[in-house]
């Protein structure tokens, strides 16, 4: 009974697809109308299989519904229309269908069976073609991220690669190559998290244990707060603007930053501008050396109580940030004026001629203000 109905119906279902469904409305021809047909065709035999045999094993036949939603995302499509494609199917059946029972006098029952037998096969016709859609998806996400993280890798080398190899690593990556731009450093666990809100037009990698984007025209107008916005409380460093030739000297940069914010001697977390921090992330950097200059030049102190060790070093820096100017160390130390002269009589005592040597002073300040 249900036969006849189905097998002469595959023309009216494609028919109607081509008028209701906008985006296949064009002349069924080539691999576009075969594959229309076919699904068509195979969905009907499928299901009219499934009635004989409610319990047969379909999965060899899900191959073409799982190669229909592939081919709807590789034509920049959506699932919507194939989705609707395969409504107007199941519409048209089942009034076939339900034409044919009423006539051999079935029952409401059975009717209802049949019914829910079309649209749960739809479902499944769906899913498949879900599948295949999402497969083909996140298969050439997979090769975009590849493609960048090869581009990131190759720009932070050193020396900066030929400029054909560069551009050609670009195009592989449809990259638009950026006047300027900034390395941004960030925790590997964060990575996935920050690209998803920062501005279109990044590229990143995992790089050194670290999550590396680079960020073009990080400079331009409103990108900074655009930036720390996207940020929130995740820390991130974000090293210089410069032109992607220079993206490695940026990167080290915003690397550096991130260590000093992990070790405390830079305030975070958020998003971190290594520019504004150049002096301290220089002390920071060369802290190897920085402590065994301090070991030279603060060794006067070494002998004093911890109290007072700490409130002649708090003097010493005033005294080479304002010169000796006694009045202007009483302001920044926010104490009487002859308080700070005894101090520095005190410091004369301690440093000797040191604190008259430009070098030393110099040495001071330096091992002073290192964290």
């Amino acid at each position: 009974m249900i036969e006849p109905e189905l097998s002469g119906i595959a023309g009216e279902i494609v028919e109607s697809i081509g008028r209701e469904i906008p985006e296949y409305a064009r002349p069924l021809e080539g691999s576009f109308g075969r594959g229309v047909y076919r699904g068509t065709g195979e969905a009907l035999d499928q299901f009219l299989g499934l009635i004989r045999d409610p319990d047969a094993d379909r999965r060899a036949s899900r191959k073409v519904y799982v190669i229909l939603g592939r081919g709807e995302f590789r034509n920049g499509r959506s699932l919507d229309s194939l989705q609707s494609a395969y409504r107007i199917g199941a519409r048209i059946a089942w009034r076939r269908i339900a034409a044919a029972s009423l006539e051999a006098g079935l029952d409401g029952k059975t009717l209802s069976l049949l019914a829910e037998s079309i649209f749960v096969y739809i479902d499944e016709l769906s899913a498949d073609s879900t599948e295949g859609y999402a497969s083909a998806q996140f298969k050439q996400q997979g090769a975009r991220l590849r493609r960048e993280r090869q581009l990131v890798t190759l720009m932070l080398r050193k020396p900066f690669p030929d400029r054909p190899e560069f551009e050609q690593a670009a195009r592989a990556a449809t990259w638009e190559i950026p006047k300027s731009l900034a390395a941004l450093a960030c925790h590997e666990r964060d990575l996935a998290e920050i690209i998803r809100v920062l501005p279109i037009g990044v590229i990143s990698a995992t790089v050194d244990g670290l999550g590396c984007v680079l960020v073009p025209d990080a400079g331009g107008p409103g990108r900074r707060r655009q930036l720390a916005e996207g940020m929130g409380r995740r820390l991130a460093c974000l090293g210089s603007d410069v032109p992607p030739t220079e993206a490695a000297e940026s990167w080290a940069l915003a690397k550096i930053a991130l260590t000093a914010v992990e070790a405390e001697a830079l305030p975070g977390p958020g998003l971190i501008r290594a520019e504004e921090h150049l002096v301290d992330l220089a002390l920071f950097n060369s802290r190897d050396l920085i402590r065994r200059l301090r070991a030279q030049t603060v060794g006067p102190l070494d002998d004093l109580t911890p109290k007072a060790r700490d409130r002649m070093s708090e003097t010493a820096l005033a005294y080479v940030e304002h010169a000796g100017n006694a009045s202007e160390m009483a302001r920044a130390l926010n104490i009487h004026p002859q308080t700070a002269r005894y101090r520095v009589a005190r410091l004369r005592e301690l440093f000797g001629e040191d604190l008259d040597s430009p070098d030393r002073r110099l040495a001071l300040e330096l091992s002073l203000r290192a964290p």
